[in-house]
């Protein structure tokens, strides 16, 4: 039987990973007092929540002004040890509660067509949404260099660019 967890509110959300570039695996991990709950991401699924938060954030400044007096928070943005992936993210929904002012991050299991797939909701503050967006675009971008001439990554011990040899593809 599938379970549902929510920690509501989060002391911590961030996106971290473990590994060498070109062979990191990527985390979304969020934590309410002593609880800490991790899910393995990938790397795409990393940019697009940031890109998804960007937009939210965005439409929320206009919908829903804060006060101007709220200062930025600091958090650190680490992964907490030890990190203990509970399961592999299929699908993340994204939402915003009027009410009590939280943007809601809603992780869905891979699961196969047929199966309850478990979820993580970790309801989130604005502040540590935009704190979420920087962390997650610059361990996005942490990953290993592109190839200017053919758009994919380069390994530590170099690679083969198709665009080199002549040919295109």
């Amino acid at each position: 039987m599938a379970s549902h967890i929510e920690l509501n509110p989060v002391s911590q959300i961030t996106v971290g990973t473990i590994g060498l570039p070109g062979q990191r695996t990527f985390y979304l991990q969020g934590s309410r007092g002593s609880q800490t709950i991790s899910l393995t991401i990938e790397k795409e699924q990393a940019r697009m929540l940031a890109e998804s938060f960007e937009a939210l954030i965005q439409e929320l400044a206009q919908k829903y002004p804060e006060p101007e007096n709220e200062a930025p928070i600091w958090t650190d943005m680490r992964l907490r040890e030890p990190v203990e992936s509970l399961f592999r993210v299929g699908n993340i929904g994204i939402g915003y509660n009027e009410d009590s002012n939280q943007v809601v991050l809603v992780a869905y299991e891979l699961v196969a067509e047929e199966e309850e797939p478990n979820v993580v909701s970790y309801w989130i503050s604005r502040s540590q949404v935009r704190a979420l967006i920087q962390h997650a675009n610059d361990v996005v971008k942490a990953g290993r260099p592109i190839c200017g001439n053919c758009g994919k990554p380069i390994d530590p011990t170099g690679h083969f660019c198709p665009h080199r040899n002549g040919h295109a593809y």
